[in-house]
């Protein structure tokens, strides 16, 4: 399994979010590119990195840090206001290796269906999900559409990396929401990173469990834990028995 520490930026800072609400904010760095450069000590080899400020407005606005990361030697995974062809190959050019497309792909089957046929592995879709519902627009708008129903439209158009966030437990530090997790595993083939309420060490060790019944959950992201010091990045990274996807 392999362990995503996070990075999401606002305003050139690096901050967590609760529950994804903009009103529940915390600075814990000026400076993303440090943080970076400490998970990358700590054994890290991918970083999850979202860009707030694009998934509200829209479209990226800081492609300049996510490019700096990325020079780092980090594996950069990223999300936050990719809805175009031309947002997807401007991230890709800064050195993204894995993009990560979310409102574009609860509105567009047939955009996902080509940056697939394009892109292959270096599509991800992230499946935002309250009460089990898909949520847009950086969390503000809740669709109709159930999480499941998503991933296995998009399992069908052959999308390889699923995030899946609990936007409930996000942020919240309370515990994955496991019964959501495991559903979505069984229904599709593609490989699935968790998301979303890590608190604790025992976290992870329950989702590594999980994995030994369902081989196609791929990783987990780690946020607001690590930031706190309620969990040790490189002891979670020597517990996952991987730092490499």
């Amino acid at each position: 399994m392999t362990i995503y520490p996070a990075i999401d930026i606002k305003g050139g800072r690096c901050v967590r979010l609760s529950q994804g609400r903009a009103d529940a904010e915390t600075v814990y760095s000026d400076d993303p590119l440090s943080v970076a450069a400490k998970f990358k000590e700590a054994g890290a080899i991918w970083v999850h990195v979202v860009d707030l400020d694009g998934a509200f407005s829209g479209e990226p606005k800081n492609l300049y840090i996510v490019g700096k990361i990325a020079g780092l030697g980090l594996k950069v995974q990223f999300g936050g206001g990719v809805r175009t062809r031309t947002w997807f190959e401007r991230a890709s050019a800064v050195g993204v290796a894995r993009v990560v497309i979310g409102t574009r792909a609860a509105e567009s089957t047939s955009f996902i269906a080509d940056l697939v046929k394009g892109y292959g592995k270096r599509v991800a879709v992230g499946i935002d999900a309250k009460a089990g519902r898909v949520t847009v627009r950086g969390w503000v708008d809740t669709t109709e559409v159930t999480a499941i129903d998503m991933a296995r439209r998009m399992d069908g158009l052959g999308v390889e990396t699923l995030i899946h966030t609990d936007v409930g437990t996000d942020g919240m530090l309370s515990g994955p929401n496991m019964p959501a997790q495991e559903a979505m595993l069984d229904v599709v083939k593609a490989r699935v990173i968790a998301s979303g309420g890590v608190g604790c060490r025992d976290d992870v060790v329950r989702l590594i469990a999980a994995e030994k019944g369902r081989p196609n959950l791929e990783g987990v992201i780690v946020g607001k834990a690590i930031y706190e010091g309620r969990v040790d990045l490189a002891d979670l990274i020597a517990l996952s028995g991987a730092g490499v996807a």
